[in-house]
């Protein structure tokens, strides 16, 4: 019994290409970054308060199990050293927050399930005689850790956050 060419190659061919689709399928929340961060006002006068809010999106499969994230001011924000502003609080879904003069480290609560997002924020105050008006901004930048699958991985990154500039009126 002789085979045809389609019996011969329109198999293996269907097999690949099936293989190739499955391979290539994503998850629903593929593109979702995995961090946002905003603040809440752009402009902001010596002796206002300012809150950055962070969320972090869980892009994987299974729980975060440690979620770790410090802030920092940007090399242009520490150049001006006329700009005076100090973190005053942080809040939502932390388990322990050190705020210290100029920067501030979060710990996340986890587990944050696969898919999930959780939010902290953190609120700083620019000080009554901190200098204002041109190139007076304060920017910032977050380092995040994170460990998943049971702690058999990990990821990490450093994201820009916005700030604010600091107006005099």
């Amino acid at each position: 019994m002789r085979t045809s060419f389609l019996s011969r190659t329109g198999l293996p061919a269907i097999l690949a290409l099936l293989l190739g689709l499955l391979l290539s399928a994503t998850p629903a929340h593929a593109d979702t970054p995995l961090l946002s961060v905003s603040v809440d006002k752009a402009t902001a006068v010596p002796g206002s308060e300012v809150t950055l809010t962070l969320t972090l999106t869980n892009p994987h499969d299974t729980p975060a199990q440690f979620v770790y994230e410090s802030i920092q001011p940007t090399y242009g924000t520490t150049l001006n050293t006329g700009l005076k502003y100090a973190f005053s609080s942080c809040g939502g879904n932390v388990t322990a927050c050190d705020t210290g003069a100029t920067s501030g480290l979060v710990h996340h609560s986890v587990p944050v399930a696969a898919g999930a997002t959780t939010t902290v924020t953190l609120t700083y105050t620019i000080g009554g005689d901190s200098v204002c008006g041109d190139g007076a901004r304060i920017d910032f930048y977050t380092y995040l850790y994170y460990e998943y699958a049971s702690g058999a991985a990990s990821d990490s990154g450093i994201f820009s956050v916005p700030g604010n500039e600091v107006t005099c009126s």
